[in-house]
Protein backbone atom coordinates (compact mmCIF):
# COMPACT_ATOMS: atom_id res chain seq x y z
CA UNK A 1 0.00 0.00 0.00
CA UNK A 2 1.22 3.53 -0.91
CA UNK A 3 1.29 5.36 2.59
CA UNK A 4 1.86 9.15 3.15
CA UNK A 5 2.86 10.24 6.60
CA UNK A 6 2.97 13.54 7.78
CA UNK A 7 2.83 15.72 10.86
CA UNK A 8 0.72 19.12 10.44
CA UNK A 9 0.60 21.83 12.93
CA UNK A 10 -2.88 23.40 13.38
CA UNK A 11 -2.43 26.01 10.84
CA UNK A 12 -1.06 23.05 8.27
CA UNK A 13 2.46 23.93 8.42
CA UNK A 14 4.94 21.32 7.91
CA UNK A 15 8.61 22.71 7.68
CA UNK A 16 10.69 25.94 8.40
CA UNK A 17 14.35 26.02 7.48
CA UNK A 18 14.77 22.49 5.73
CA UNK A 19 13.77 21.11 8.88
CA UNK A 20 10.54 20.06 11.21
CA UNK A 21 9.41 23.32 13.25
CA UNK A 22 8.77 21.19 16.26
CA UNK A 23 10.47 18.42 18.01
CA UNK A 24 7.94 15.29 19.97
CA UNK A 25 9.86 11.97 21.00
CA UNK A 26 6.32 10.66 20.66
CA UNK A 27 6.01 11.42 16.60
CA UNK A 28 9.71 10.37 16.07
CA UNK A 29 8.63 7.20 17.84
CA UNK A 30 5.64 6.61 15.92
CA UNK A 31 7.06 7.57 12.64
CA UNK A 32 9.64 5.37 13.63
CA UNK A 33 7.14 2.17 14.27
CA UNK A 34 4.86 3.31 11.37
CA UNK A 35 7.27 3.10 9.00
CA UNK A 36 9.55 0.37 9.71
CA UNK A 37 9.93 -2.35 7.19
CA UNK A 38 8.95 -0.10 4.72
CA UNK A 39 10.48 1.58 1.84
CA UNK A 40 10.84 5.69 2.44
CA UNK A 41 10.10 7.84 -0.74
CA UNK A 42 11.73 11.29 -0.12
CA UNK A 43 12.71 14.57 -2.15
CA UNK A 44 15.84 15.69 -1.88
CA UNK A 45 15.10 18.80 0.77
CA UNK A 46 13.88 15.93 2.83
CA UNK A 47 17.01 13.53 2.68
CA UNK A 48 19.22 16.55 3.36
CA UNK A 49 17.22 17.15 6.53
CA UNK A 50 17.31 13.37 7.64
CA UNK A 51 20.70 12.64 6.42
CA UNK A 52 21.02 9.65 6.03
CA UNK A 53 19.46 5.70 5.36
CA UNK A 54 17.38 5.10 8.29
CA UNK A 55 17.71 1.72 9.56
CA UNK A 56 15.15 -1.03 8.67
CA UNK A 57 14.16 0.93 5.50
CA UNK A 58 15.00 1.13 2.23
CA UNK A 59 15.36 4.59 1.38
CA UNK A 60 14.59 6.24 -2.27
CA UNK A 61 15.31 10.01 -3.03
CA UNK A 62 12.83 11.37 -5.66
CA UNK A 63 14.96 14.07 -7.53
CA UNK A 64 15.46 15.58 -11.25
CA UNK A 65 18.85 16.33 -10.35
CA UNK A 66 22.54 14.27 -9.14
CA UNK A 67 22.78 14.21 -5.92
CA UNK A 68 26.44 14.09 -4.11
CA UNK A 69 27.36 11.32 -1.45
CA UNK A 70 24.60 9.54 -1.80
CA UNK A 71 24.86 6.23 0.55
CA UNK A 72 24.96 2.70 -1.68
CA UNK A 73 21.61 1.48 -0.22
CA UNK A 74 19.73 4.37 -1.19
CA UNK A 75 18.49 4.67 -4.50
CA UNK A 76 18.07 7.81 -5.80
CA UNK A 77 14.80 8.06 -9.23
CA UNK A 78 14.25 10.87 -11.38
CA UNK A 79 10.65 10.34 -11.98
CA UNK A 80 7.44 9.30 -9.00
CA UNK A 81 6.87 6.22 -11.82
CA UNK A 82 10.57 5.21 -11.49
CA UNK A 83 10.28 5.56 -8.10
CA UNK A 84 6.92 3.64 -7.71
CA UNK A 85 8.41 0.71 -9.51
CA UNK A 86 11.77 0.21 -7.74
CA UNK A 87 9.85 0.19 -4.64
CA UNK A 88 8.19 -2.68 -5.57
CA UNK A 89 11.27 -4.58 -5.14
CA UNK A 90 10.84 -4.46 -1.41
CA UNK A 91 8.96 -5.90 1.16
CA UNK A 92 6.14 -3.83 3.07
CA UNK A 93 4.03 -0.79 2.33
CA UNK A 94 5.92 2.56 0.74
CA UNK A 95 5.57 5.99 2.56
CA UNK A 96 6.00 8.71 1.30
CA UNK A 97 7.89 10.91 3.72
CA UNK A 98 7.55 14.46 1.94
CA UNK A 99 8.30 17.25 1.28
CA UNK A 100 5.31 19.25 0.19
CA UNK A 101 6.38 19.09 -3.59
CA UNK A 102 6.92 14.89 -2.94
CA UNK A 103 3.15 14.68 -1.60
CA UNK A 104 2.04 16.68 -3.88
CA UNK A 105 3.22 14.17 -6.97
CA UNK A 106 2.05 10.94 -5.17
CA UNK A 107 -1.38 12.57 -3.57
CA UNK A 108 -3.60 10.32 -6.45
CA UNK A 109 -1.39 7.65 -5.51
CA UNK A 110 -1.78 7.62 -1.42
CA UNK A 111 -4.38 4.70 -0.47
CA UNK A 112 -3.78 5.49 3.41
CA UNK A 113 -2.76 9.04 5.28
CA UNK A 114 -1.26 8.94 8.84
CA UNK A 115 -1.70 12.44 10.01
CA UNK A 116 -0.09 13.42 13.22
CA UNK A 117 -1.82 16.32 14.63
CA UNK A 118 0.58 18.62 16.42
CA UNK A 119 -1.14 21.25 19.17
CA UNK A 120 0.84 24.20 17.78
CA UNK A 121 0.54 27.01 15.25
CA UNK A 122 3.62 28.10 13.62
CA UNK A 123 3.21 31.12 12.04
CA UNK A 124 7.08 31.59 10.70
CA UNK A 125 6.70 27.77 8.62
CA UNK A 126 7.98 28.28 5.13
CA UNK A 127 6.59 24.95 4.39
CA UNK A 128 2.26 24.04 4.70
CA UNK A 129 0.00 21.40 3.48
CA UNK A 130 -2.82 22.19 1.18
CA UNK A 131 -5.81 22.42 3.04
CA UNK A 132 -7.98 19.96 0.91
CA UNK A 133 -5.17 17.04 0.59
CA UNK A 134 -7.57 14.95 2.99
CA UNK A 135 -10.62 15.83 0.89
CA UNK A 136 -10.79 12.54 -0.85
CA UNK A 137 -9.94 10.77 2.19
CA UNK A 138 -12.25 9.54 5.60
CA UNK A 139 -11.23 9.42 9.01
CA UNK A 140 -10.95 5.21 10.01
CA UNK A 141 -8.97 5.80 13.46
CA UNK A 142 -8.03 8.17 16.31
CA UNK A 143 -5.51 8.01 18.88
CA UNK A 144 -3.74 9.80 21.09
CA UNK A 145 -0.26 8.94 21.02
CA UNK A 146 1.38 11.76 24.06
CA UNK A 147 -0.23 14.89 25.50
CA UNK A 148 -2.14 16.83 23.31
CA UNK A 149 -0.22 14.88 19.74
CA UNK A 150 -2.86 12.97 17.99
CA UNK A 151 -2.26 10.38 15.09
CA UNK A 152 -5.33 10.10 12.61
CA UNK A 153 -5.72 6.87 9.62
CA UNK A 154 -7.81 8.51 6.85
CA UNK A 155 -8.14 6.10 3.70
CA UNK A 156 -8.73 6.87 0.18
CA UNK A 157 -12.78 6.90 -0.21
CA UNK A 158 -13.65 4.31 -2.37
Amino acid sequence: MIIGIVAISENFAIGRDGKLPWHYSADLKNFKESTMGGTLVMGSKTWGSIGKALPGRQSIVLSRTQIEDLPDDVLLCHSAKQALERSERFPGDVFIIGGAGVYETFQDDIKRWLVTRIPETVDDADVYMPLQFLDDFELVDSKEIDNGLIVETFDRRT
